[in-house]
């Protein structure tokens, strides 16, 4: 079959390179740079500027502690320079990857005309359609929101601000503040409601006291303008360079008029990816829903699988997330919510340690900052029903607990395990602990 993709963001490259995988034609058409906006504009310019601020903040303490005497001059110029260097060359070895795939790749934007689909005035035929055309950053109602940056003008700045000033209160918000008050700023995150609402209130408690140290959080603050060199709030006038970190928005004007979009713009679908239209499909952030890299490439092979005529099922359990702060900071949870349910909170058992000295974390055990892991059991079944873990490579961890977590496997499943030595994973431990009983 002739399968078309739109976006060639992680999703619709995933789909891509699956259908190709099962002997479709493929065109996958992209407007800009293939790997969307994790690879060009998101989590790989993060993982660039976190790997400089974790530098930074090892030096601080090597100094410290009198291990090191350094004099250095940082450049957030060259520093900028390199990560696009990078990521160019990260964009060669994709777009390569992708070829070689045999997935044909047309750069270039494509719009629909009487429900046709055409690129640089040319009909594109097809039997069935994906679309993974991603998300840009939510705008909010504020006066003077064009006088704001995004993360998408982030490797666009001359230096770092003195002052910088991050309306928004989740992940996107909580790297950045980190990064840049690494680098030197003073940080502000101004949050409409609660500071990372969705986190374990012990493991926050942990992440605002020894990874946000420097930060000042305000909760329950409006801002109602923003100039160029700061903001209006319900608490008075503050002043910085102000970092709009307030959410995406699906990218789904292409298709408004072929399916069933919902309030926010986001394309209605199905557990299939299918949407209100037959033989198209979506997945990625222009469906909504999770905004991470690795359920959009989940997403897409799901998709492309139903396209291909193989029934599959997204699958939304035990998904892992990930904070890139000084440490990871990782958790996942089955959904469930027996642990607060009177009737079944007797089965429920929490336990936690400290983190372990290890390569990461052993030149912070003077400062009681090697991080801690956490976890709620089914003391009855052996279930793990929450998880969070604070330490160095703690995102890695929680990746492999998901998948064990999906295949139903058991805290006495551990009795098996064996680690590797040294490490800063005290997930093992915890599991040993309760596959005693």
């Amino acid at each position: 079959m002739k399968m078309v993709i739109i976006g060639g963001g992680p999703a619709g490259r995933a789909a891509a390179l699956e259908l190709a995988r099962l002997e479709n034609e493929v065109i996958l058409i992209e407007k800009s740079d293939l790997g969307g906006t994790c690879l060009n504009k998101g989590c790989m310019v993060v993982c660039g500027l976190n790997d400089v601020a974790r530098f930074l903040n090892d030096a601080a303490n090597f100094q410290n502690q009198e291990v090191l005497k350094l004099n250095y001059k940082f450049s957030y110029k060259n520093m900028a320079h390199g990560i696009k260097t990078t990521l160019s060359k990260i964009r060669h070895i994709t777009e390569k990857e992708t070829l070689e795939a045999g997935v044909k790749i047309i750069y270039a934007p494509a719009y629909f005309q009487k429900g046709l689909l055409y690129v640089e005035g040319e009909p594109i035929e097809y039997d069935k359609l994906i679309i993974a055309t991603g998300g840009r950053p939510f705008i909010p109602p504020i006066d003077g929101a064009e006088n704001a940056i995004t993360y998408q003008d982030i490797l666009n700045l001359e230096e770092v601000p003195e002052k910088l000033l991050i309306v928004g209160s989740g992940i996107i918000a909580t790297e950045f503040a980190s990064i840049f008050s690494s680098m030197g700023s003073e940080v502000h995150i101004l949050c409409r409601n609660n500071f990372l609402s969705n986190l374990d209130q012990e493991v926050k408690e942990y992440v605002v006291k020894n990874l946000l140290k420097d930060i000042k959080i305000h909760e329950k603050v409006d801002t109602t303008k923003i100039t160029r060199s700061g903001a209006l709030t319900s608490r008075g006038q503050m002043e910085g360079l102000v970092l709009l970190a307030t959410g995406i928005v699906p990218n789904s004007q292409l298709v408004s008029d072929l399916v069933i979009t919902g309030k926010r713009g986001e394309i209605v679908v199905n557990e299939r990816m299918e949407t209100s239209a037959p033989g198209i499909y979506a997945a990625g952030d222009v469906i909504g829903g999770m905004g991470t890299t690795p359920v959009a490439r989940m997403e897409g092979i799901v998709a492309a699988h139903n396209a291909a005529g193989i029934e599959k099922k997204a699958n939304y359990e035990h998904l892992p997330y990930a904070i890139s702060l000084d440490y990871d900071v990782a958790f996942l949870s089955s959904g469930k919510k027996s642990s607060l349910d009177g009737e079944n909170y007797s089965q429920m058992v929490e336990g936690k340690i400290p983190g372990s000295a290890g390569p990461g974390s052993f030149w912070r055990v003077l400062s009681s900052n090697t991080g801690f892991t956490k976890t709620m059991v089914d003391i009855e079944t052996g279930s793990i029903q929450e998880l969070s873990s604070i330490a160095p490579g703690a995102r890695y961890n929680m990746a492999y607990l998901s998948l064990l977590m999906r295949i139903h496997r058991k805290t006495y499943d551990f009795d098996h395990f064996v680690e590797t030595h040294p490490s800063t994973d005290s997930i093992y431990k915890l599991m040993r602990f309760f596959a005693k009983y």
